[in-house]
This record gives structure tokens, C-alpha cells and sequence, in this order.
């Protein structure tokens, strides 16, 4: 009992708080140098095919469960294979993302993790 109201609480109270606020500048610092790494990155064109997409939709709740309300947010992803047989993964919009189906050929373009675009040829190209 003596531990908490004899300092205790305080101290274990600002150890977390600085847990936290440590985390949130560690997140800001990586996507500032992921922001940074992708800037100096060159533009590259290449030969790919949409093997997979996914959507990753992430559910917050505002208030409590009887007054609160339910907000949504959804990040859409597609997985791309170069000539190589290397895939990589690349975030998109909504509208980018509606656009693509697996097994559509044609030319990507990104710098470094960030997709710049997708133009299809072959199989799955418009008419």
C-alpha cells in the first residue's frame, strides 16, 4: 500500500508515459526516413504482374460502446512480380487498387515503396 501512495504511482505513471510518448517519436522517425529513403530513391519502370491484393481495414471506436460511434479506415495493398521472380508489395488508393486484378501484366512504376502507378498490357488490358 505504501508503494503507491508513498511515490510509487508516480514514478511507474511517468515510466509509461515516456514508454509511450518513446514509441510515437520512434514511429514518426521511420516514416520520416521511409518519406526520405523513397524521395532520394529513383523512379523505376518495370515489367511486372499483379499476383495478390489485400485490404487491411482497421475498426476505432469514439466514446464508449452505448454512446460512442464506429469509424473505418481501409489501406489497400497489391502484390506485384518482376521479371526477376522477386514480388514486392505496394500500398495504393481505393480507386488504384479497384483498378488491378490478379493476373494483370503490364508496367509498374515506383520509387522505392511508394507506387507511382500501374499501366496494363496483355492479359487483362482493356480493349
Amino acid at each position: 500500500m505504501s508503494f503507491f501512495f508513498g511515490g510509487g504511482f508516480e514514478i511507474i505513471f511517468f515510466v509509461i508515459f515516456f514508454c509511450i510518448l518513446g514509441m510515437f517519436v520512434v514511429m514518426a522517425v521511420r516514416g520520416i526516413a521511409q518519406w526520405n529513403k523513397n524521395n532520394q530513391s529513383p523512379r523505376l519502370t518495370v515489367d511486372a504482374t499483379v499476383v495478390s491484393r489485400r485490404t487491411d481495414v482497421s475498426r476505432h471506436y469514439h466514446g464508449n460502446m452505448q454512446a460512442g460511434h464506429m469509424a473505418a479506415s481501409t489501406r489497400y495493398y497489391a502484390t506485384f512480380e518482376v521479371e526477376s521472380g522477386d514480388r514486392m508489395e505496394l500500398g495504393m488508393s481505393g480507386q488504384e487498387y479497384g483498378m488491378l486484378a490478379e493476373g494483370d501484366q503490364g508496367k509498374l512504376s515506383f520509387q522505392g515503396t511508394r507506387y507511382l502507378g500501374f499501366e496494363r498490357m496483355g492479359k487483362g488490358a482493356p480493349a
